[in-house]
This record gives C-alpha cells, structure tokens and sequence, in this order.
C-alpha cells in the first residue's frame, strides 16, 4: 500500500497477527510480529482496538445495562453508515461512565443546537472529546467475538506506545483510524507528537483491517 503525501512515498505494510486478546501484552506482540520486519526508519502504527482490549476495555453489548439517561440521549445521536457510535444505549451508557454524564449532556445540548439550527453535524463528538469519538460499537464487519462488543479507547495510549519504544527501540503511534476521519491517541515520542498531521494523511484510507484481515498493526515505511 504505497501512498504520496508532500511529494514523498511511503509504504504501509498491514501485520497480520492472533486475535488479540485481554491475554496478551502488547509489548509482546509486537515484539512477535514485527521485531523481524522493523527497518531502521519504519513508524509501527497500531489500532487503538488492539490496545483496549488487551486492557480489558471491551464488554459484551448484553452485559451492559443502559441508564435511562443513556437510553434518552442515545436517541439523538446520528448513526453515521459506517458504524454506530454512540447511537445505540449500550454505547451511550459506556461514554456516560466514561466521559461523565455533565459532559455528555453538554454535547448533546451544544451538537443537538447546531445541528438543527446551523444545520452542522458533528459537534457533539468534537465536544464529547477523544474518549467518546474511540468508542466502538459492535458491528458486522468486525472479527469475533468483538462483533458483539462495545470496545473503550485504551488507557494511557502515550504510556504504551512509550513502552513499546523503551522495550523494543521501535517508535511507535496508536491510531483510531475509520471512514469518517483519523486521530492519533498515543506517541512513543515527542518528535511523532510534532508530525501529527503527517500521520493522518498517511494513514487516511485507513489501510488496517478489523474484520477477516486480523492486521491491527502496520509500518510506515519512507521509500
């Protein structure tokens, strides 16, 4: 997968590996499948999925038991064609426990004005903030038994990436990376922080695969 971007190419090179599991460390999986294919130069990216659920941050959609207020608010919320965000009450309730419901309820009340005055979408998650926008509901097109869970963004993203680089020497970023845009939620180093945009145009046809592709890693490679 070959894109350019200011005039330069870059390789990315999707690592397919095990479902990953709350078993697993993330230091030791990368260690397994990508120490042997790291050049010198190479940025390891990987899906903020994997991460969470190696931190036990994915829960059963029938498991969780929506509040009234998740229930409520959770009605307002767009599903957009590509997945459900929060626009279920299972994954409504998680950003309640996740974000605070004071919070929640601005988003609602500020996204909700927008939208029907200004006629703009979006500002709920852009007020929501990071933790709400990582939230994963269950969907098709994701391998199981993941299908049928909501998955948090992970804890301390920096903190992991970090250790992946002091372990590993392999620098490194954790992406949320889907049709409707990118972040980039964790850098092994300041130097990454600094090319921010420049990860998310590369990563911006979100070359990962969640589904039967099983490659929640990948290397940007400069060629």
């Amino acid at each position: 997968m070959i894109i350019t971007v200011n005039n330069k190419k870059y390789e990315r090179l999707p690592i397919k590996t095990h479902l990953i599991d709350q078993s697993d460390e993330m230091v030791n999986v990368v260690e397994k499948y990508v120490s042997s294919l790291f050049k010198d130069g190479d940025i390891l990216f990987i899906s903020e999925k994997a991460v969470s659920v190696t931190q036990g941050r994915s829960f059963f959609v029938d498991e969780i038991k929506p509040s009234f207020m998740a229930n409520f608010i959770s009605k307002f919320v767009t599903r957009s064609p590509y997945g459900i965000g929060l626009g279920m009450p299972e994954t409504m309730e998680m950003a309640i426990r996740e974000c605070g419901l004071p919070k929640i309820l601005l988003a609602s009340a500020i996204g909700g004005f927008t939208k029907k005055v200004l006629r703009r979408s979006g500002d709920f998650y852009r007020i929501a903030g990071p933790k709400a926008r990582s939230i994963d509901g269950p969907t098709s097109g994701t391998i199981p038994p993941l299908n049928k869970c909501v998955v948090l963004g992970p804890k301390d993203p920096d903190v992991v990436a970090s250790l992946i680089e002091e372990a590993l020497q392999i620098p490194c970023i954790i992406v949320d990376i889907n049709d409707l845009g990118q972040d980039i939620l964790g850098f092994s180093n300041r130097k990454l922080k600094e090319d921010r945009k420049l990860f998310e145009k590369l990563l911006s046809d979100n070359p990962l695969g969640q589904g039967h592709e099983q490659t929640p890693l990948g290397l940007i490679r400069k060629i």
